[in-house]
């Protein structure tokens, strides 16, 4: 399970302090596929930030019972002056895999190709996603973070990436953080909304679409 207890999330800004999560409370359990909807600025990206461990809250804690992924496609943990390869070597290490298969994996998953040998700070924006997708999906985790920046590049790509997450690994649980709609209802059972810093959990994925609607 994975639960927010009471997240705050401030940030200062030139006039002050900017409120972008306010005592965000949720829960998530083992299979559940949570939709977080909220417009561009809402605190989405933010709030799985915050229970991937990528960024820390103001206040309140996250509750870990099962293996969570960083945000998909999170490009934050690249060290720029190294490979792709010598990344992928780091991450090996850290979580245990073999380097071989793993290698064989993330090379044919994000078809990088000789790219992989230079450093990451050469790659663009949506070569970096491609990695940090495929280095993500090469660790099984027990939870996957989902946002919305996995719908860049060409549809293939997209495909493929539907394919390892949703199906290929079905039983996971999954929180999306989109503001597309029709994306929430297609891969989510339970979703919420977040607006004016306040998330609300919802009854069931067309009921948060239609207040989504609503504001």
């Amino acid at each position: 399970m994975i639960r927010c207890v009471d997240i705050v999330k401030d940030y200062h800004v030139a006039k002050g302090v900017r409120r972008v999560l306010d005592q965000v409370n949720l829960e998530v359990h083992r299979g559940q596929k949570l939709g977080i909807l909220g417009r561009n600025g809402a605190g989405k990206s933010t709030l799985i930030k915050i229970i991937g461990g990528v960024e820390l809250a103001t206040s309140g804690r996250v509750e870990r019972t099962m293996s969570v992924s960083w945000p998909l496609a999170f490009t934050g943990a690249f060290q720029g002056s190294l490979s792709g390869l010598d990344n992928l070597r780091f991450i090996c290490r850290v979580y245990g895999l073999d380097y071989g298969s793993t290698r064989k994996f993330v090379d044919d998953f994000a078809e990088l190709g000789s790219q992989l040998s230079e450093p990451v700070k050469t790659y663009s924006s949506g070569m970096r996603a491609r990695l940090a997708f495929a280095l993500s999906i090469a660790i099984e985790f027990e939870c996957y973070l989902i946002d919305e920046v996995i719908m860049v590049g060409d549809a293939r790509f997209f495909q493929r990436c539907k394919d390892e997450l949703f199906s290929k690994r079905g039983d996971r649980a999954l929180i999306v953080v989109s503001h597309d709609m029709n994306f929430i209802r297609e891969i989510c059972n339970t979703a919420a909304v977040i607006h004016n810093s306040t998330f609300t959990m919802c009854d069931s994925v067309d009921a948060a679409v239609d207040l989504y609607v609503s504001l």
